[in-house]
This record gives C-alpha cells, sequence and structure tokens, in this order.
C-alpha cells in the first residue's frame, strides 16, 4: 500500500466526491468505516481497517478523524461537498497565516481570500505551515491576517479538529502582504 496515494484517494472521497465509490457522507461528513472499506474494496481499493488506522494516525496534517467510537470517519475540513463540520465559533490568535502561490496575489489583492469551492478558507497558526501550504500551489508567499481585528468586526472563526483555523472570508483590508 502506497499511504501517501491512499491518503489522497482518501481525501478525494472523503471531501469532493464520495459518490465516486458509491458513498454518500452524513450531513456532518461522516460515513462508516465499515461502508468506506467495502466501497474502496469493490472498486478496486482495497484497505483493511488496520492500513486505515495507520493512515489515519500517520498523516502528517491529520485530514481525518474518527468518531468517538471509532465506528464513523470523516475528513476535517476542506469539503466541497455540502456538510457541516459543527465547529463552534472560537477566539483565534492575534495574527493567522495564509500560504499560496505569488500568481494568485492580484486576485486576492482585488477580492481578498475567498473560500471558492471550500466552505472555508484555510489559515494557519505558523508561518512555516503557511509556507508549506503554499508552496505546494507554486512560488509561495505567506500573508498575514489580523484576525483580532477581523473578530472585533464581528468575523466568526472556527478552528478545526487539526488544528486549521477556518473563516468565510478575509478582506483585504485585515491582511499584509
Amino acid at each position: 500500500m502506497d499511504v501517501i496515494k491512499t491518503s489522497r484517494f482518501l481525501s478525494l472521497i472523503l471531501r469532493h466526491e464520495p459518490q465516486k465509490i458509491g458513498l454518500q457522507l452524513d450531513a456532518q461528513g461522516w460515513v462508516a468505516v465499515d461502508e468506506l472499506l467495502v466501497a474502496l474494496r469493490l472498486h478496486g481499493k482495497p484497505l483493511t481497517r488496520a492500513q486505515l488506522d495507520h493512515i489515519v494516525a500517520t498523516n502528517n496534517k491529520k485530514r481525518f478523524a474518527f468518531s468517538d467510537d471509532g465506528l464513523r470517519i470523516r475528513a476535517n475540513q476542506g469539503h466541497s461537498v455540502e456538510i457541516e463540520l459543527g465547529y463552534e465559533s472560537a477566539v483565534p490568535p492575534a495574527l493567522l497565516y495564509h500560504g499560496t502561490a505569488t500568481r494568485f496575489l492580484d486576485s486576492i489583492r482585488a477580492q481578498g481570500l475567498v473560500k471558492g469551492a471550500r466552505h472555508h478558507v484555510h489559515l494557519s497558526a505558523d508561518e512555516a505551515t503557511a509556507h508549506n501550504v503554499g508552496s505546494r500551489h507554486g512560488k509561495p508567499i505567506v500573508l498575514t491576517v489580523d484576525a483580532t481585528a477581523m473578530h472585533t468586526a464581528g468575523c466568526a472563526f472556527y478552528l478545526s479538529a487539526n488544528g486549521v483555523w477556518l473563516t468565510e472570508h478575509v478582506p483585504v483590508a485585515y491582511l499584509r502582504f
């Protein structure tokens, strides 16, 4: 089993295209582990529960979570399918960071950070993580978000289970380039 390829495929299934293997996520993005494993096997991607446990435990981005009873699984954030993760509003640190590629700067200067097809804009609590995210998309640049000012102005922030900060939109006024 190629852990990286399998993890990427699970991200595709649990965040964007569950129907690709005949699954349907519930309203909060959960699917039964047993259903997932059967669907993967039927679509030529066999995976054991032990292999799935290993992927969830060792994923450096902590993309996946099991339910408290271990019977269901979901992606922690980044969905393009309609779900409600159920995260409660949280007070963010003073500054948050967003890693992107320099080729997106003109659009960001015009619109701010937009969620696009996802449910939220993803922000990091540290510059290093943001830099790593940005480097996946081209020549990286890290933007600084004045999260305190945004929060004071009434913008909601959510902290995902894997430490990613989420918000609906970051207006240009709260960005430092």
